[in-house]
């Protein structure tokens, strides 16, 4: 349960399908009193790795559904993304709702490119990304406020920019990434379109 005292503290929200660094990852975040909110089998294994991470699905009250196919697509996890960190009326609407500030989303996609090597209409589709795209588009909107990484070699840019600004990030390193993250869901969309396109 997140009360309103809870509202100053730092959240970052993982999810994401290659684990390699997420120690790497936690460690640096956690120095910096980050707390962790995540899914399935990243929160597992942020856990498994001595790291205190809630679910979504506790903290939304809202089960995974269809196998995971739902479960980061809630409307309280996107009023903590998209709200406005300096309108008074954003602020108070967010406060009612009783939710985490979201500081830091980290995802990396399903490996769609990857899976079209299997020539398995029912994998490949499996491996169309909804929810990550959508974390990673919603936080890169807010980037004035929000810091959203979608590729694992940025991590180390993320922690020293942390170092940098004593636990936070700057505008600039924010934007950089919110740049990257439209790039790259652009072109992961591009590859899903031709794929479909040949089918």
């Amino acid at each position: 349960m997140v009360h309103r005292k809870n509202l100053k503290k730092k959240f970052a929200l993982i999810s994401v399908f290659e684990k390699k660094n997420l120690k790497y990852l936690c460690d640096n975040l956690d120095k910096y009193n980050y707390r962790f909110i995540s899914s399935g089998s990243t929160g597992n294994k942020i856990r498994s790795l001595g790291f205190k991470c809630q679910d979504i699905s506790k903290l939304t009250k809202f089960k995974e559904m269809f196998e995971g196919r739902v479960k980061t697509l809630n409307p309280l996890i996107y009023s903590s993304l998209l709200y406005k960190r300096n309108d008074k009326n954003h602020q108070k609407q967010f406060q009612s709702l009783d939710f985490p500030k979201i500081d830091i989303v980290v995802v990396n996609l399903y490996p769609f490119k990857k899976y079209l090597r299997k020539n398995n209409s029912d994998q490949i589709i499996e491996m169309i990304d909804i929810g990550g795209p959508s974390l990673l588009r919603a936080a890169g909107k807010n980037f004035e406020h929000i810091t959203p990484i979608i590729d694992i070699m940025d991590y180390k840019k993320l922690i020293t920019n942390l170092e940098k600004n004593k636990g936070t990030t700057d505008i600039f390193f924010r934007k950089k990434m919110a740049l990257k993250v439209f790039k790259k869901t652009s072109q992961y969309d591009e590859i899903i379109a031709n794929w479909l396109n040949e089918k």
